[in-house]
């Protein structure tokens, strides 16, 4: 590995029935191959099951949901064995889970998936956000590319298009809130579909891919009025977020911790945020463990404030959407401000459509510097700030000095009022 860190990255190819799964599965193997990576592919558990002639139709309720924490801890078990091959690898590891440990939610009543939790001593946090690095959503074609949907090829399976459409909700809902979450949707054609997903995984990872798999996906970002009532949202997940930035030996780079939870359970990330190459702004991700946040946090840059925000995650018209709601203790710029952020490779019309109509959106700031995360958390008054960050993501999102000292003052709120 010519003295660099090995990578193990364990992604989920996850959807409802005829969503390009199988394929992708085997496209994104190909790809990363390639590139020279060990790749291991896990079997989709309930289909080993399900081929040995159990069928739910025939199932009591106290037998299915027996089967249900069977599959799970049949499921993690499987997944553990690929995932301590993955450790042990001397390549570069790509894991590819054909569906994860969520997708059994999907399919069984809510209170008896908090009892399975409960009688395994699981929890969501762990589950979903701390055991897979990425989750990929693969639209089934029944929602959107219905001429294209078929059950011909998969011998466990006879789903009709609205059961179909029905699962795909389900699927995705129940990984609503992983940190890393992609939905793939049907609005382009099969092939470049495919290449959506591949390209999803390695924008992630931080790999240049050139222009082999471009597909135009970049952030968006609204300034939302208000936060509305919780009954106007589709299903969605909160989390606590709490944001640090840490001290960088190049004024070009951003370091920053991020502590991200529920109930209790905690997911942390370090993020570098390095200078440009031809372009484009690189973020690395890195998942940590408690104690090595810990230890980072102790570098933490005194010029920032640490950033609290509740971040409320949903799919809306297959378009996965963050809502982060800043809240106290902060800097008096951030009082009141909502932001409604997606990633996206629609046109402007396409996407404003997929807007929740919910919300009270005041404006776009794409591109906005006084929107960036890193100003906002700036102790310093930006007038007399020497920190202040210019620029954003992408040649297309720079603000010259002008454009920022008009940004500061036209758009940035405080207790919900415009300066």
């Amino acid at each position: 590995m010519d003295g660099k860190v090995k990578k193990l990255y364990k992604v989920v190819l996850t959807g409802g029935p005829c969503g390009g799964k199988t394929t992708g599965q085997s496209r994104l193997c190909t790809f990363f191959e390639n590139l020279g990576w060990k790749v291991y592919r896990v079997p989709e558990t309930a289909n080993v099951l399900l081929s040995g002639g159990i069928k739910f139709s025939e199932l009591s309720d106290d037998q299915a949901h027996k089967f249900q924490e069977n599959l799970l801890r049949c499921m993690l078990q499987i997944e553990n064995t690929f995932f301590e091959l993955g450790e042990s690898c001397s390549q570069n590891c790509l894991i590819i889970c054909d569906r994860g440990a969520m997708d059994a939610a999907a399919y069984i009543p809510s209170n008896k998936w908090d009892l399975i939790m409960k009688e395994n001593n699981l929890n969501m946090v762990d589950l979903r956000d701390n055991r897979y690095n990425q989750i990929i959503h693969m639209v089934s074609a029944a929602c959107g590319a219905e001429d294209f949907y078929t059950t011909e090829d998969h011998a466990c399976r006879g789903e009709d298009v609205s059961l179909a459409k029905s699962l795909d909700i389900k699927a995705s809902a129940a990984w609503i809130g992983h940190p890393y979450f992609d939905v793939i949707d049907n609005s382009s054609d099969f092939e470049t579909k495919i290449c959506r997903m591949i390209a999803a995984v390695c924008q992630k990872l931080g790999l240049d891919t050139g222009d082999r798999l471009a597909t135009n996906s970049k952030k968006r970002k609204w300034l939302v009025k208000y936060l509305p009532n919780d009954q106007l949202f589709p299903p969605f997940q909160d989390f606590d977020v709490v944001h640090n930035y840490l001290q960088t030996y190049n004024t070009n780079m951003q370091a920053r911790l991020r502590k991200r939870g529920q109930k209790g359970h905690w997911n942390y990330t370090h993020t570098i945020r390095r200078p440009r190459v031809r372009g484009q702004v690189i973020e690395v991700k890195t998942q940590l463990s408690h104690r090595d946040y810990m230890n980072l946090l102790t570098q933490k840059d005194e010029t920032h404030y640490p950033i609290y925000k509740k971040r409320r995650c949903f799919i809306h018209y297959n378009q996965y959407f963050h809502l982060d709601i800043y809240c106290k203790p902060c800097h008096s710029r951030c009082e009141g401000l909502v932001l409604l952020e997606t990633y996206s490779a629609l046109d402007d019309q396409e996407l404003l459509d997929r807007l929740p109509k919910f919300l009270d959106i005041e404006a776009e700031v794409t591109g906005n510097a006084a929107y960036s995360m890193f100003n906002l958390s700036l102790v310093e008054d930006w007038d007399k700030s020497k920190h202040f960050c210019h620029y954003l993501k992408g040649p297309d999102e720079d603000l010259s000095a002008n454009d920022h000292k008009t940004n500061k003052v036209s758009y940035i709120h405080t207790n919900g009022k415009r300066k």
